[in-house]
């Protein structure tokens, strides 16, 4: 095999590496991928078979090492943006009709939801500030 083969060779091994990748998801087939393809730039600037082994090799090897922690960080982030009831958690509002632990009525985002208190024993009285600890089906639950 001449040099002139070797970059074309890398360049497949790198689409093969590609399909994978596309096919499982998993991230570690296209760092070889890249590995490969450093492979074959290393191999069209006239290295030779062991340089372009070792090129792929720790060209690979450093994008695994860099890019999994990152990603694995990534991953188990969790979203930023919270939305639907997910997002009302959290959130202050104002008594509107007596709450306590049967019922009552805030206002919470602009509208009017049905609440109840979380500590059955204890009533809040309108224009007083509650916080909404959850959402119990169209029910707020607030403290």
């Amino acid at each position: 095999m001449n040099d002139i083969d070797a970059w074309v060779w890398w360049l497949v091994a790198a689409a093969a590496l590609g399909i994978p990748l596309v096919v499982t998801a998993m991230p570690e087939f296209g760092m070889f991928a890249v590995g490969a393809v450093a492979a074959a730039v290393a191999s069209g600037l006239g290295a030779g078979v062991v340089v372009q082994v070792l090129v792929f090799v720790i060209v690979s090897v450093a994008l695994i090492a860099v890019v999994r922690p990152v990603a694995a960080r990534h991953r188990a982030r969790q979203p930023g943006l919270a939305s639907g009831i997910d997002a009302l958690k959290g959130r202050q509002a104002v008594v509107t009709e007596r709450v306590d632990g049967s019922g009552g009525r805030i206002k919470l985002a602009g509208e009017i939801w049905s609440a109840r208190a979380l500590d059955t024993g204890r009533s809040f009285e309108p224009g007083e500030e509650v916080d909404v600890v959850e959402i119990d089906g169209a029910t707020a639950v607030v403290v």
